[in-house]
């Protein structure tokens, strides 16, 4: 973990080695000046040497402008240091989630993700700063001061240092603790996070059902456990802090009595004793400062280490070492025995043989849950198929990039995804450089123009969050555009328009049927009579396909897509 956490430095080394070498210097600032004490107290105070007392004036007023400016330097470069790195880590995490299939978001939840993007790097920056510098000037402190000491007076010394030892390891007990704790509350905030992002994205389903008492509850829940996680926290950090100062002071108190002790006795000088004390303190400041960066690792490896484990979660679904761009796609489509599960349960799928040929409109039909869906997720490898083959123009499709194999497949889907911005932006989402002429062109193909222009600021209408200030109808008309745009020849339909009523229905047919022209289709449905035209018609239920036909032939075989389109328009007739 650590070999991973110090690899960030590597684009920053520069920035960092200017950092680390004022640190350094800092510290050999401050361990000169009890020298210097020692000298005024001991010798050039009682001899009343004005000349010396002023030039050690001058040389500890140089000293320190010196480290007023290399401090400044620690103190803003070392932190964009860290900043950077955080950065960096969070693009990384960003980018490897882009990724992951869809079976890695079946399993996670979306808040869950956000807090593992945002909040667990949010202290990695003053870990990234303070870390090295903390134990290279606390390392640089503690030899200097304890060789310094040594040299001094070894008897006064070794009192000093008895009770070190017992702080080391009460240290590394409770730091232990701190760390478990930390990453604790890191996973009571997740599932806060997590909690918020349901109830806000599904706020109008929770009004319509009048389940705010409910959606409370849940969050307090939530809320009362990250409360009692960070309770728990403070109470470790707590002993620590507390304990560590109560050894400091022992050390203190146990320097101050034998220095005492040794100045009676003639073997040590008063301007000896100052300076011991000044070293002293300068030795207890480096652990002081061990003592904060413990708490600070704490708190950083705990959120770095759930970075780790994310950025080592392997996307299921890659480019083959071999994949080649898939280019000048005429649409054969093949499935060849295909089979598919979702994780390791029952089969979706099992031995489809399906045959589109170039520019024909394929339906799928059946009743809910017989992987009709399924079926077309599979082409562009939002899932991989556990047997058999899937291929475009007799290429089978793991064998070409997924890039140029998704970039050549447009999805209108029921639940159509807008993004927060403007019309124009979600027109032209996934067509990098679309001209304004090219975007209204597409609005145009999709019957949207004319709703378009009628908005407030035309294309520049900001739509709220997915789209929130629309109609369904116009949702799914943008949606449209954004396939007229990015043309590609083969189309997937995931019932486009059984979520519309009947005029929606009938200006968005008009659009889609425009839409599957010269491109192969593949049409889900549950309204029978928007498929009535297709080339060829699917019935799948769970035991596979069970009829493929025309419409005409299948209405005359009396057998499953007869009894559902007699079921379907009897209904109708009925109302």
């Amino acid at each position: 973990m650590l070999k991973k956490f110090f690899s960030y430095y590597k684009n920053h080394w520069k920035l960092f080695l200017v950092d680390i070498s004022c640190a350094i210097l800092m510290s050999g600032i401050d361990l000169v000046y009890p020298v210097y004490v020692q000298r005024l107290i001991d010798d050039y105070f009682p001899q009343r040497n004005a000349n010396m007392i002023i030039r050690i004036a001058i040389i500890l007023l140089v000293l320190y402008i010196l480290r007023f400016l290399f401090q400044y330097i620690v103190h803003y470069w070392g932190h964009v240091v860290g900043i950077r790195m955080e950065t960096d880590m969070r693009s990384d995490l960003f980018t490897h989630l882009q990724k992951l299939s869809f079976k890695f978001y079946d399993n996670n939840k979306v808040g869950y993700l956000m807090s593992r993007v945002v909040n667990d790097l949010n202290n990695i920056s003053e870990l990234a700063h303070h870390g090295p510098e903390d134990v290279l000037i606390s390392a640089m402190l503690l030899i200097g001061s304890f060789s310094i000491l040594v040299t001094m007076h070894w008897q006064l010394a070794l009192v000093t240092f008895a009770l070190i030892p017992v702080m080391f390891f009460f240290s590394l007990h409770l730091g232990e603790k701190m760390y478990n704790a930390f990453k604790v509350i890191r996973e009571k905030m997740a599932e806060v996070n997590t909690i918020i992002e349901d109830s806000l994205s599904g706020i109008r389903v929770v009004k319509s059902f009048t389940n705010e008492d409910y959606e409370n509850e849940k969050f307090c829940e939530g809320n009362h456990n990250y409360r009692r996680s960070r309770e728990w926290a403070m109470k470790n950090m707590a002993q620590f802090h507390s304990g560590m100062n109560l050894f400091i002071n022992l050390i203190r108190l146990s320097t101050l009595a034998a220095g005492g002790y040794f100045i009676y006795n003639g073997s040590l000088s008063v301007g000896q004793m100052v300076a011991f004390l000044f070293y002293v303190d300068m030795f207890m400041n480096p652990i002081r400062r061990l003592v904060n960066f413990n708490e600070q690792l704490q708190r950083g490896m705990s959120g770095f280490s759930r970075f780790k484990e994310l950025l080592e979660v392997d996307p299921e679904i890659v480019d083959h070492p071999d994949a080649r761009e898939l280019k000048g796609v005429a649409g054969l489509i093949k499935y060849e025995d295909v089979t598919f599960g979702y994780d390791n349960h029952e089969k979706v799928l099992s031995n489809i043989n399906i045959r589109i040929e170039p520019g024909k409109t394929v339906a799928f039909v059946g009743p809910s849950g017989a992987g009709k869906s399924t079926l077309t997720k599979l082409l562009p490898r939002f899932y991989e198929i556990d047997s058999g083959s899937l291929s475009i123009d007799n290429t089978n499709i793991k064998n070409v990039t997924l890039e140029s194999l998704r970039r050549n497949i447009g999805i209108v889907q029921q639940d159509v995804f807008l993004f927060n911005g403007t019309v124009r932006e979600n027109i032209a989402y996934g067509t990098a450089g679309a001209s304004d002429e090219d975007i209204i062109e597409a609005a145009k193909k999709a019957n949207a123009h004319d709703f378009i222009l009628n908005l407030s600021e035309g294309y520049d209408t900001d739509i709220g969050e997915r789209g929130v200030k629309l109609s369904g109808g116009q949702k799914q008309r943008i949606s449209i555009a954004r396939s007229f745009l990015k043309n590609p020849p083969i189309l997937i339909l995931d019932e486009a328009t059984s979520s519309l009523d009947n005029r929606s229905e009938k200006i968005i047919q008009k659009s889609l049927e425009k839409l599957a022209e010269g491109r192969t289709t593949l049409v889900i449905a549950h309204r029978l009579s928007t498929v009535i035209n297709a080339d060829q018609i699917i019935v799948l239920t769970e035991e596979g396909i069970v009829e493929r036909g025309k419409h005409q032939e299948l209405i005359k075989n009396r057998g499953e897509y007869a009894q559902l389109y007699n079921e379907q328009f009897s209904t109708k007739l009925a109302e």
